[in-house]
C-alpha cells in the first residue's frame, strides 16, 4: 500500500524567508505581457510535433487572439525548426506588431544556427538558458557555481555580438535560469545579474530576465516568496521584465502564475490549453479569462472560445477536456437540479445594465461565443429547473408550477432509461404527452355564439373514430365546452386555467398561443375520480388552443383510468 510506504523518502521544500511579503495584499490589477510557447514548447510535448502547415495556422490563430510575443521554435533543433522560422520570415507572416521569439541553448554553435535563423526578421527575441540547480550542476553537467556563471555569460555575449551584425534586426535577450524553482535563490540572483552586466540591460534595452518554475516543487506561495525576493534583490531591476514560466507538475501552475504576478512578475509565457513537458505550461486561457472575471482586461481575444480549441486540436493532435475552465463543452452546462433552479432564477433577476452576478456561471457565456443553449441540459440528476429551462428558451413556454411537477416525472422516468434528453427530445417527449393525445376524442372544429347570460358552443369531435356534433352552454367557451363534453359522457371539472402567448418563430406561424387546463375526472355520484391532470393545447387562437387544452386533458384522464 502506498500509505504504508515510508514518508521520509520524500523531502519538503523548506519555506523561504522573506520579512515582511507583500505580495499576499496585492490584487493584479492588469493583465501582464503574454507569451505563447505554443509553437516551441508545446510542439516538442506532443506525440508527433506538427508540421510547418500546422505550425503556420496555429501562428495565425495566435496572432488573431492578440498575443504580441510568439515562441516559434528551436532553429537549432532541426530542419524543419529552421525552415519554419525561415517560412515566416521570407514570406513576411509575422505582423508588423508581432515579436516572434526562439530558444537557443548556452551552446556556440546552437546560438549560431539560432541567430543565422533570425536573419531578416524587424525584431526577435533570443531565448538562451542553462540550468542552475545543485542537481544539475553537480549530477548532470559536473560543473561549479562559477563554471554555471561563465557558461550564461559567454552565451550572452555571443549574441551580443551577433546581434550588433544584425542592424536591421532588433534583438531583445532572454535569459531563463533553468531549474530555478530548484535553485538557491542567492545564486539564482547571482547568475541573473552577471547576464544584465554583460547585456548591459539598460531602461531603453531591457533583458527579459525569466524564472522558470521547470518543475513546481512546492506550493504556488513558495513560487511567490522565490518570485518576490527576486524581485527585490535584483540588480537592473529598472532595465529588467520579470518573467514567469509555470510548469504544473503539482497541478498549481495557474495559480502559482498568478500569486507570481502579485510578487512582482510582469509577463507570463505558457501555451494556450496548458499543453507542454509533462503536465504542461500554465493554462493562458484560464489565466486570461480569470482576469476577465475579475473585472481586468487581458487584452487577448476570447469571444470565440470554441473556434480556439478546435483549431487548437485540429493542430495539436489534442483533446480539450469538457471540463477544461471556462473552454470546455460542459463548463457552463448545469445536470444538477438545484444548479438549473438557481441558474434560471438568476437570469429572470439578472438585468441587462448590472454587473454580471448569476449563479454557478463565472462569466457569461455569450461573452466568449457561448450560446445559452446548453447552459442547462437534462438527464437524471436534473429537476423542475432544468426542464422549465430548456422549455422556456429553447420553445417559448413556461409552464405553470404544478404542470412542471407533474411532467418532470414523465422526464425523471425516460432520463433513468436513456441518459441524457437533449432540449429536442426533451420537446418530444412534452409533444407526446400532452399534444399528441388524440383519443379517445378528436377535435374536429368549434362554433361559438353568445346566449343569454353566458355562451354557447357547437363541438365537433370524434369519438372512438366517429364524428359527433356536442352541444353546450357555459359563462365562458371553457366552461361551455366542459358542459358539452358532460353530455357524452366526459364529466370533468375545471381545477385551473392559464394561457400564453408563444412567439410563432419558435414554433411555426399556427402555434402563437397555448393553454394550459388542469382537470380532475368526476363519478357519477358528482365526487372527483382520480389525481388532477394537465391538457395543454396549442394553437393560432387562444380560443381554439383552449379548447385543445381542454380535449387533450380528458384524453389523459381516460388513458389513466380515471
Amino acid at each position: 500500500m502506498l500509505l504504508a510506504r515510508p514518508a521520509s523518502k520524500y523531502r519538503p521544500v523548506p519555506p523561504i524567508r522573506l520579512d515582511g511579503r507583500q505580495w499576499p495584499d496585492r490584487a493584479i490589477t492588469q493583465a501582464p505581457i503574454w507569451m505563447s510557447t505554443d509553437l516551441r514548447d508545446g510542439n516538442q510535448a506532443l506525440f508527433e510535433p506538427m508540421d510547418v502547415e500546422r505550425k503556420m495556422r496555429l501562428f495565425r490563430v495566435l496572432c488573431d487572439i492578440g498575443f504580441k510575443e510568439i515562441e516559434v521554435g528551436f532553429p537549432a533543433a532541426s530542419q524543419t525548426e529552421f525552415d519554419f522560422v525561415r517560412t515566416l520570415i521570407e514570406e513576411e507572416r509575422i505582423p508588423r506588431d508581432v515579436t516572434i521569439e526562439v530558444l537557443t541553448q548556452a551552446r556556440e554553435d546552437i546560438i549560431e544556427r539560432t541567430m543565422a535563423a533570425l536573419n531578416g526578421a524587424h525584431s526577435a527575441i533570443v531565448h538562451v538558458y542553462n540550468a542552475t540547480s545543485p542537481m544539475f550542476r553537480e549530477v548532470v553537467f559536473g560543473m561549479k557555481p562559477d563554471e554555471i556563471i561563465r557558461l550564461a555569460t559567454s552565451a550572452v555575449s555571443q549574441i551580443r555580438q551577433r546581434a550588433k551584425e544584425m542592424p536591421g534586426t532588433r534583438i531583445t535577450l532572454e535569459y531563463s535560469p533553468e531549474t530555478f524553482s530548484a535553485t538557491e535563490l542567492p545564486f539564482a540572483r547571482a547568475v541573473c545579474d552577471a547576464v544584465t552586466q554583460t547585456w548591459e540591460a539598460r531602461p531603453d534595452d531591457k533583458v527579459i530576465i525569466n524564472l522558470p518554475a521547470t518543475v513546481e516543487m512546492a506550493t504556488p506561495n513558495h513560487y511567490a516568496d522565490q518570485i518576490e525576493w527576486m524581485h527585490r534583490h535584483l540588480a537592473r531591476r529598472d532595465s529588467i521584465v520579470l518573467s514567469l514560466h509555470p510548469h504544473n507538475d503539482r497541478g498549481t501552475g495557474v495559480a502559482a502564475a498568478e500569486l507570481g504576478m502579485m510578487a512582482g512578475a510582469e509577463r507570463i509565457e505558457g501555451c494556450l490549453f496548458g499543453n507542454g513537458e509533462r503536465t504542461g505550461n500554465a493554462d493562458l486561457v484560464t489565466l486570461a479569462l480569470n482576469l476577465y472575471a475579475q473585472g481586468v482586461s487581458p487584452n487577448l481575444d476570447f469571444s470565440d472560445i470554441s473556434g480556439v480549441a478546435r483549431a487548437f486540436e485540429q493542430c495539436t493532435g489534442l483533446s480539450v477536456h469538457p471540463r477544461h475552465p471556462y473552454a470546455g463543452d460542459l463548463v457552463f452546462t448545469a445536470f444538477s437540479g438545484s444548479h438549473q433552479d438557481a441558474i434560471k432564477k438568476g437570469f429572470a433577476a439578472q438585468r441587462p445594465d448590472a454587473p454580471w452576478d448569476m449563479p454557478y456561471l463565472t462569466i457569461d457565456p455569450a461573452d466568449i461565443g457561448r450560446t445559452y443553449d446548453s447552459v442547462i441540459r437534462v438527464n437524471s440528476q436534473s429537476g423542475k429547473g432544468g426542464i422549465a429551462w430548456l422549455l422556456q428558451t429553447r420553445y417559448g413556454i413556461a409552464l405553470p408550477r404544478r404542470l412542471l411537477v407533474e411532467f418532470s416525472r414523465e422526464v425523471q422516468k425516460a432520463a433513468e432509461s436513456g441518459g441524457e434528453i437533449s432540449a429536442e427530445t426533451l420537446w418530444q417527449l412534452f409533444s407526446q404527452t400532452y399534444l399528441a393525445p388524440c383519443s379517445p376524442i378528436r377535435y374536429v372544429e368549434h362554433h361559438l355564439h353568445e346566449e343569454d347570460g353566458g355562451q354557447g358552443i357547437t363541438l365537433v369531435v370524434e369519438i372512438n373514430g366517429k364524428r359527433q356534433v356536442l352541444a353546450g352552454r357555459g359563462n365562458g367557451p371553457v366552461d361551455a365546452a366542459t358542459h358539452a363534453l358532460r353530455g357524452a359522457g366526459f364529466d370533468v371539472r375545471v381545477r385551473s386555467f392559464e394561457e400564453q402567448s408563444v412567439s410563432a418563430s419558435r414554433q411555426g406561424a399556427d402555434a402563437c398561443a397555448c393553454a394550459f387546463i388542469e382537470l380532475v375526472g368526476v363519478n357519477q355520484d358528482g365526487a372527483p375520480d382520480g389525481g388532477e391532470l394537465y391538457g395543454i393545447g396549442m394553437a393560432e387562437s387562444i380560443l381554439t388552443a383552449s379548447i385543445r387544452a381542454l380535449l387533450s386533458g380528458v384524453n389523459r384522464l381516460c388513458r389513466a383510468g380515471a
